[in-house]
């Protein structure tokens, strides 16, 4: 009687370990049901072991899809250009968190930078533009005139309105020039340092002189456009102000066809687009309107001719520099806000990454 242990009885429908498995003719396998000799986990969803859509990648788990065509968040097949850990571009599926992230990526990597040239080519034109405005203001005079009359127009209404626009019209589009000088400096500042390039205000700023010119002419297109549409019941002026967008940055990227581009990105993916623009406009709206608010009441004291004595010139100047220095938030935002938004949908159209996006600017 042996002293080895009964081994158990293998479970219905398991093949017997310890049998030898039976060879057909030849030394092939018997027909018959087997185990697929190419199975292997996870499935390819149809395609042989090595092809597919990716053939030879590997599988990562977990990875939900979340737009058909697209690589989801969390699976991006190396050497197709997605790369989630991207410092610009936001991922399909990583959503208003993903994007918000790499916003605020781009400001505290490149504040140091973008301050001072937000400063020379937006703060300064507006500072400017608000100490003209000041100047050429006629509205004591009118108070003058309408003194005995309230009813009645001042008898040089027309005149002093036409120069009051004439000068805020005009240096608006001298200086138009400087600030789309400083857009395109800012948009290289942000790219390039997503790339890990190097960066400097005075590379920065010559970049800008090269590309302002046309910069400028766009933009000057786009505020007819939308000017025209305000006229016609707001709305009209509203959905080109959204849908115009990506103008400017499709410009700078692409330049070529940056109306039309920017009208077709806004439609093809128009909750995306329309929610990213809408909470920079958000942050443009705030701070423009607290920057309003503090030269409105900050000037009040100074009466309705501040420039008439050296001591109410000074103080509504002091004023009217700390209302510009307080917008200088908001320039900031709108220029990070849509250069994050134009590189997350490129990403939606194709693989792109910060160096190929710092490459197209030139």
């Amino acid at each position: 009687m042996s002293d080895q242990p009964p081994q158990a009885a293998p479970p219905p429908g398991d093949p017997d370990p310890s049998a030898t498995p039976p060879v057909g003719p030849g030394g092939a396998a018997p027909a018959g049901p087997q185990q697929p000799q190419g199975w292997v986990f996870p499935p390819t969803g149809g395609y042989p072991v090595g092809s597919g859509p990716y053939g030879g990648q590997p599988w990562y788990p977990g990875a939900p899809v979340a737009y058909p065509g697209q690589p989801a968040h969390g699976w991006y097949p190396p050497g197709h250009g997605l790369d989630p850990a991207d410092l610009l571009v936001t991922p399909p599926g990583a959503g208003v968190n993903g994007w918000f992230g790499r916003c605020v990526g781009a400001v505290r990597r490149g504040w140091r930078l973008l301050l001072p040239i937000l400063l020379l080519t937006q703060v300064l034109p507006a500072l400017v533009v608000s100490v003209l405005s000041l100047v050429v203001d006629p509205s004591a005079k009118w108070e003058e005139s309408m003194a005995d009359d309230p009813a009645a127009l001042p008898d040089t209404f027309l005149a002093d309105t036409g120069v009051l626009l004439s000068v805020v019209l005009g240096s608006a589009l001298v200086f138009g020039f400087v600030q789309g000088l400083g857009w395109a400096a800012g948009t290289w500042v942000v790219t390039r340092q997503a790339a890990g390039q190097p960066v400097s205000v005075g590379a920065a700023l010559s970049y800008g002189v090269r590309r302002a010119l046309g910069l400028w002419g766009w933009t000057l297109l786009m505020s007819v456009i939308i000017g025209l549409g305000i006229c016609f019941c707001v709305i009209p002026g509203i959905y080109f102000a959204f849908a115009l967008s990506m103008a400017g940055p499709v410009y700078l990227f692409e330049r070529q066809h940056p109306i039309g581009r920017s009208f077709r990105m806004f439609h093809d993916r128009l909750g995306l687009l329309l929610g990213r623009v809408a909470l920079v406009a958000a942050a443009v709206i705030v701070g423009s309107g607290a920057a309003g608010m503090v030269e409105g009441i900050g000037t009040l004291p100074f009466g309705t001719t501040p420039l008439e004595s050296p001591g109410t010139a000074a103080g509504v100047l002091a004023v009217t520099l700390v209302a510009a220095v307080l917008a200088l938030p908001t320039h900031l935002a709108q220029l990070v806000g849509l250069v994050v938004t134009y590189a997350e949908q490129r990403a939606h159209e194709g693989p792109v990454d910060s160096a190929r996006l710092a490459g197209e600017l030139g």
